[in-house]
C-alpha cells in the first residue's frame, strides 16, 4: 500500500534534483559567457588605470591605480567629447521632429501609397552608410556644411530617421482608432490629436527611437571621417582614431578616452532599459 506513494515521491525528488542541476549548469554557463563578453570592457578599464601606460606589462588587477590617463584624456579629448554630445543630442532632436509625425501619418492615415512609402523607408534603411557619406560630401561641399556641427547632425539624423519611423509606426498602429476619432469629435485637430494622444501613448517607442538615434550619432565614425577635413570639428570617435597614432606609448590615456566615451551609452542603456523593451515590442500585440 505504501510502495506506490514512495515510488512517486522518489521519482518526483529525482526530477527536482535533475531540474536543479540543470538550472545550476545553465546559470554557470551563462555567467561564463557573460564574463567572456565583458572581459574586453574590464581590460579597457584596467588598462586605463595602469600607472605605466603600457598594456603589455599591465597586471590583471590595477593594484596601484593611477588616474593620470583620465586627466590627459580629458585635457586632450574633452572638447571632442563635448562635440560628440552636441551632435548626438542634435541628431535626436532632428530625428524625433521628423520621424514622429511621419510615423503617425503612416500608422493612422489610410492611403494606397503608404505601402510604397514603407518600402522606400526600408530601402533607405538598407543603403550602406559609405554611399550616403560620399553623396553628402558632394552636397555639403556645395552648401558649405563641411566641417560643421549642423552638417554632422543632419548626416547622423538621416541614418536614424528610417529606423525611428519603423519603430514608432509599429507602436502607433496599436493606438485604437476610436480614441483618435473621439478626440476629433471633441474638436481636436490632427496636430492636437497627435501631440495630446498619440505621443503619450507611444512614449516608450519615442524614447527607444531617441535612444538609438543618440547611439547612432555618438558612435558614428564614417560620417565624421568623410565630412570633416580639419580639426575644427572632431567627434570623439575620430579623436580616438587619431589619438592612437600619437599615444602608442601611453595606452592608459587612449583607454581612458574609450572609457569616457562609453559611459553615456552605458548610462542611457541602463536607465532606459525598460522603455527599450516596451518600445521594441509595443506594436507586436494589439
Amino acid at each position: 500500500m505504501t510502495t506506490a506513494p514512495l515510488n512517486r515521491s522518489s521519482v518526483r525528488g529525482s526530477a527536482l534534483r535533475r531540474r536543479a542541476l540543470k538550472t545550476r549548469g545553465s546559470t554557470l554557463l551563462g555567467i561564463l559567457f557573460l564574463a567572456i563578453m565583458l572581459f574586453p570592457i574590464y581590460w579597457m578599464v584596467n588598462a586605463s588605470l595602469q600607472p605605466s601606460g603600457n598594456t603589455l606589462s599591465a597586471d590583471f588587477f590595477p593594484w596601484n591605480p593611477s588616474f593620470d590617463g583620465y586627466e590627459k584624456a580629458i585635457a586632450d579629448q574633452g572638447r571632442n567629447l563635448l562635440t560628440s554630445l552636441i551632435i548626438a543630442l542634435g541628431a535626436v532632436g532632428v530625428t524625433l521632429v521628423i520621424a514622429a509625425p511621419a510615423a503617425y501619418a503612416l500608422a493612422q492615415f489610410k492611403f494606397r501609397w503608404i505601402s510604397w512609402a514603407m518600402l522606400a523607408i526600408l530601402i533607405a534603411q538598407m543603403i550602406p552608410g559609405v554611399v550616403i557619406a560620399n553623396a553628402l560630401y558632394a552636397a555639403y561641399n556645395n552648401l558649405g556644411l563641411l566641417n560643421s556641427i549642423p552638417g554632422l547632425i543632419l548626416a547622423d539624423a538621416s541614418h536614424a530617421i528610417p529606423f525611428a519611423i519603423l519603430v514608432m509606426r509599429a507602436s502607433m498602429m496599436s493606438i485604437p482608432a476610436s480614441i483618435i476619432e473621439a478626440a476629433r469629435v471633441d474638436g481636436a485637430g490632427q496636430i492636437r490629436a497627435f501631440i495630446s494622444i498619440a505621443m503619450p501613448i507611444a512614449k516608450n517607442a519615442l524614447i527607444t527611437a531617441g535612444l538609438f538615434a543618440f547611439l547612432f550619432a555618438w558612435s558614428d565614425f564614417l560620417f565624421a571621417l568623410t565630412l570633416t577635413t580639419t580639426d575644427e570639428v572632431r567627434p570623439v570617435t575620430l579623436g580616438i582614431y587619431q589619438y592612437l597614432g600619437t599615444q602608442v606609448s601611453n595606452w592608459s590615456a587612449v583607454m581612458a578616452t574609450a572609457v569616457l566615451s562609453s559611459l553615456p551609452a552605458i548610462v542611457l542603456l541602463v536607465v532606459a532599459q525598460k522603455y527599450i523593451a516596451a518600445g521594441a515590442t509595443g506594436g507586436a500585440v494589439k
